[in-house]
């Protein structure tokens, strides 16, 4: 990424509600909010969050950790479901997803998430 990039959050989920929620907190932190149903097959050079909603897109995890390792070696990735849909959250970590929330711990963080961190 050259520092005339914005930073990317790529955002996983079919919930366009919350979508807005996760892309307002992007823009307070200055960076750019793509929302997809998968990875792109395009690369993303600037890309440095991905997301994936556990409640809308669990079939992703167990592919998407290796995907990210390798086309997204500088990307954080970050996995939220609701906290009674337990064999989600557990198949993320068990897959190595490194940051595995519930939904309220994902919401209660989401405003500050990003903050500092678009060079």
């Amino acid at each position: 990424m050259t520092n005339l990039e914005t930073a990317t959050v790529l955002f996983l989920s079919g919930d366009l509600m919350f979508a807005s929620r996760v892309r307002s907190a992007a823009e307070r932190a200055s960076l750019a909010f793509k929302a997809a149903n998968s990875l792109p097959e395009e690369q993303i050079a600037s890309l440095r969050f991905v997301i994936v909603d556990l409640s809308t897109r669990s079939s992703l995890i167990p592919g998407i950790v290796e995907d990210v390792k390798v086309r997204y070696p500088s990307a954080s990735l970050i996995a939220y479901g609701p906290h009674v849909q337990v064999d989600h959250l557990k198949a993320a970590r068990e897959a190595g997803v490194p940051t595995v929330l519930t939904r309220g711990q994902f919401d209660s963080v989401l405003m500050n998430l990003f903050v500092g961190t678009n060079p």
